[in-house]
């Protein structure tokens, strides 16, 4: 009679599994990050606006500068924190120029609905700069995982996972270690 086994069986998942869900957690990562960094754009932006009376598209700039400093600290540390960091000065020259094309994207539709439309009050320009930070944030999105927080390529990732795996380890020591002993009393023995 046969034996039954009685564990589960499990299949390994595909290597198009695994990319959809490494690209899920990235998007995920990237959207909690991205959400905070909206709060504290658009909160800069009523603060600015409203205490200092500065231009509409004046105060969104200094509100977005504000939200690219928070959201490269979160993306550096966070959700591209698995990616390749050497080159800090070529990361940080990218995210500055890709952000600054954001900056644009999303100013520019603002620019347009104010001055374009004449739509200025304070839930129209909100609603502009809510459009222009979605608008952009698909450009962003697509520029920073492609140029600025570049994967490290899969033999460079095995290694590294092996080296720390490898580092991580404690060694499991059995009986006492034997006394060193010289070559030359080795021989003798």
């Amino acid at each position: 009679m046969g034996s039954k086994s009685s564990g589960l069986h499990v299949r390994p998942r595909s290597a198009v599994r695994r990319r959809f869900d490494q690209l899920f957690r990235e998007i995920a990562k990237f959207g909690a990050v991205g959400g905070a960094g909206l709060l504290v754009n658009l909160v800069t932006f009523n603060l600015v606006r409203s205490a200092t009376g500065l231009q509409v598209v004046r105060a969104s700039v200094i509100a977005t500068i504000v939200a690219i400093v928070f959201n490269y600290i979160g993306f550096r540390y966070f959700t591209y924190r698995d990616r390749d960091s050497g080159g800090r000065t070529k990361e940080m020259g990218l995210f500055v120029l890709f952000s600054a094309v954001g900056l644009v994207i999303e100013n520019g539709v603002l620019y347009v609905a104010t001055y374009g439309f004449g739509w200025d009050s304070p839930l129209q320009s909100n609603i502009f700069k809510f459009l222009g930070i979605g608008i952009a944030t698909l450009f962003r999105f697509w520029s920073y995982r492609t140029w600025v927080f570049r994967t490290v390529p899969d033999e460079a990732r095995e290694v590294l996972e092996s080296a720390k795996a490898i580092l991580d380890e404690e060694p499991i020591l059995d009986e006492e270690p034997e006394p060193r002993r010289s070559r030359a009393r080795a021989r003798a023995n």
